[in-house]
């Protein structure tokens, strides 16, 4: 079959023209107060379709630290298959979803300006992105549908293409003159309780379908009832893109930016044809507040807008109307959201002219991800095995990068004894002895600053990107690739201008390597120890002996067949991993053989796995006695025997296969984790 012809097919096969006609459907003013008697929510505004928006994705009650709290799907991205998503910040999403809960409730909120407030890369303008694209996919649905009006033309009422749409989108029911509204609202919401969405019409028409309105109105002798005839209502599908119910507006230039691009401009080439300039079919309704009618307008960077623009602002967060040039305030409806910088919050608090702004806006906090496993999700986002080819990303790279960009965002615990690392680990999880859930919500109330000051993840991720093609000779980057650009990077950093600073993040580097050093260590423990015939065996060993010791009978020794005292060297050798004391090693040998007796009792048989510690014990006990046999330190010399390379291979195939290395990364961690116990050796034999 001809490749042109199966796509073709393909995509006949698979459209919807159902849905494309729903999408654009258009009828008259009559046909449109039937479809609110039977769907009232197509009148919404647009903080209650926003809001509804986002419950609609569905709500999970997530407990963690025995506390419950909301989580919102929507934040996840699903339909942008996660691109989008947004980690770690729970009580900013939560925040924010109350603010736009008030607004929909019509709480006062929907006077406000939602400032979404946090320091740069902080996901800001992430929230404001998913918000817009989330409103355009939900107009397009059955359950997020509105509708806009237009006017036939008078001298061809049948041509469909002649219609003059309203320029601003306007609520269709803003035609019902404003005395009639309360008897037509009571039809309309007839049969509905109090729990039940009720119609209200609020708002008028904008200066353009005002015009026609009266114009029609006077031509028909004030007959309403013939002038709705000339009405139609169609489907509007909300788009950034297209300019249609989603605007952004971002500041520029002064010299090349004037009011006009929030509120519209007069069409000098229409003057002529209409003969006045306050003639609204000579003006362009297309500033970023007309075309965001009935859903949401952006500002970035917000508060770098200069004075002449915050007026039309805050006109039209409190008032909900614009003042576009030659003509009356104009009413609007949307979201009204801005994002801004620390830098420039404290430039408002301290300027006594933005007081009105000030008092305006509902700030709304959004700090840096201050939990280890959110950190890490941002830029696995990025960097995995779809996104990254030609390259193995060693275990932990992202990992360590994560963890030292957290760090630089956490404040030194006040609390004697803890570290900045433990810090991180109380708030990734982990338990620590001596803290509570109190204490962990003590310590994340202490340090206010927190998440709002440190490294931004797009340092971390224009470093890593750096790593992946700083060594085209590398099969795969590790962790000190990626840390070492880290490191390198504070030297140009534009946002930090402190040597104390630069000093503090290198210090910190260097907590970061250490603790990969401990962890790659046992790692490499773990694969030498992971003969599970051995682990057995040992295992064996020691039980035998424990329960010769606690009966105080002698073992028999298989190889001679002599019975001889229990080995104690080998139970304290095994103990000690797991710091059991000698003053305790009686009772905790008693503990191993009465849960050996229960699980006997039950028809069970034990398994060292199913016991964590002792399980650790075993491992580190086998590394001990098999290191030397493998002879690692030998890695770091170009001298290797047959025997040790084999057993060498083997622990390198562990490596591979349960903790996700490739044979390039395998080589590497062997290789440094061999040098440190080759300078252990010599500090020994010093």
């Amino acid at each position: 079959m001809d490749n042109g012809r199966s796509i073709i097919e393909l995509v006949a096969q698979r459209q919807d023209r159902d849905q494309f006609r729903r999408k654009n459907w258009v009828g008259t003013f009559e046909e449109y107060l039937n479809l609110v008697r039977q769907n009232p929510k197509v009148t919404r505004t647009a903080y209650q379709r926003l809001y509804d928006m986002i419950l609609s994705y569905g709500v999970d009650t997530v407990e963690t630290r025995r506390e419950k709290h909301v989580h919102y799907r929507f934040f996840d991205d699903p339909d942008g298959d996660g691109k989008d998503a947004v980690f770690g910040l729970r009580r900013t999403l939560k925040d924010l979803v109350n603010a736009l809960k008030s607004a929909a409730n019509g709480y006062g909120i929907e006077r406000r300006v939602l400032l979404l407030h946090g320091p740069v890369g902080s996901s800001k303008s992430t929230i404001a992105r998913l918000l817009k694209k989330g409103l355009e996919r939900y107009s397009a649905t059955d359950d997020g549908a509105l509708y806009t009006l237009g006017w036939v033309d008078e001298n061809d009422p049948d041509d469909a293409s002649k219609i003059q749409w309203c320029p601003m989108n306007e609520e269709p029911l803003h035609l019902i003159p404003t005395r009639f509204r309360p008897e037509v609202e009571s039809q309309l919401n007839e049969g509905r309780g109090e729990d039940d969405y009720q119609v209200r019409v609020d708002g008028y028409l904008d200066p353009y379908c005002r015009f026609i309105y009266q114009q029609r109105l006077k031509s028909y002798d004030g007959d309403w009832t013939r002038l709705v005839q000339d009405i139609r209502v169609k489907r509007v599908i909300l788009s950034e893109k297209d300019r249609v119910g989603v605007g952004t507006f971002q500041p520029k230039d002064e010299k090349n930016q004037d009011a006009t691009e929030l509120t519209g401009d007069i069409n000098y080439r229409k003057i002529a044809e209409y003969g006045s300039d306050s003639d609204p079919r000579a003006f362009n309704f297309d500033g970023e507040f007309n075309i965001a009618n009935r859903g949401i307008i952006e500002f970035v960077e917000v508060l770098k807008l200069d004075v002449a623009f915050l007026y039309d602002l805050l006109g039209a967060s409190q008032e909900h109307r614009i003042k576009p040039k030659k003509f009356a305030q104009t009413d609007i409806d949307e979201v009204i959201i801005g994002h801004t910088n620390e830098p420039e919050y404290r430039r408002l608090q301290s300027n006594e002219f933005m007081e009105a702004l000030r008092d305006r806006t509902v700030k709304i906090d959004v700090p840096y991800v201050t939990t280890l496993k959110n950190e890490i999700s941002i830029y696995e986002k990025d960097y995995n095995n779809k996104t990254v080819r030609g390259k193995h990303i060693a275990p932990h790279t992202i990992e360590m990068a994560a963890m030292w960009a957290v760090l630089t965002r956490l404040v030194e615990p006040k609390h004697a004894g803890l570290t900045r690392l433990q810090k991180l680990k109380l708030y990734n999880g982990k338990t620590l002895p001596g803290f509570t859930e109190e204490n962990i919500n003590e310590l994340r109330e202490q340090a206010t600053s927190e998440g709002m000051i440190g490294i931004s993840p797009r340092y971390v991720q224009d470093k890593l990107s750096n790593a992946l093609v700083a060594h085209p000779e590398a099969k795969s980057i590790n962790p000190f690739m990626v840390l070492n650009e880290l490191e390198t990077g504070l030297k140009h950093h534009s946002l930090i201008n402190s040597d104390e600073t630069k000093q503090e993040y290198r210090d910190l580097l260097g907590v970061v390597k250490e603790e990969y050093t401990n962890i790659v260590k046992n790692e490499v423990q773990r694969a030498i120890a992971a003969d599970e015939d051995a682990l057995t065996r040992l295992c064996a060993n020691y039980i035998d002996s424990v329960k010769a010791y606690t009966q105080r009978e002698k073992v028999k020794n298989k190889f001679t067949g002599e019975y001889e005292e229990p080995d104690e060297r080998l139970m304290r050798g095994i103990e000690e991993k797991i710091d059991i004391p000698e003053s305790r090693k009686d009772d905790f040998r008693r503990e191993i053989m009465n849960y050996i007796g229960a699980l006997s009792i039950d028809g069970k048989k034990f398994d060292f796995r199913s016991n964590e510690r002792l399980h650790k014990a075993l491992e580190l006990k086998l590394f001990e006695d098999q290191k030397d046999s493998i002879k690692l330190t030998s890695l770091v010399s170009n001298v290797v025997d047959t025997d040790t390379q084999q057993k060498i291979d083997i622990v390198k195939g562990r490596l591979i296969r349960d903790f996700g290395y490739d044979d390039e990364s395998a080589t590497d961690v062997l290789q440094y984790v061999a040098s440190i116990f080759a300078r252990g050796d010599v500090k020994k034999e010093e």
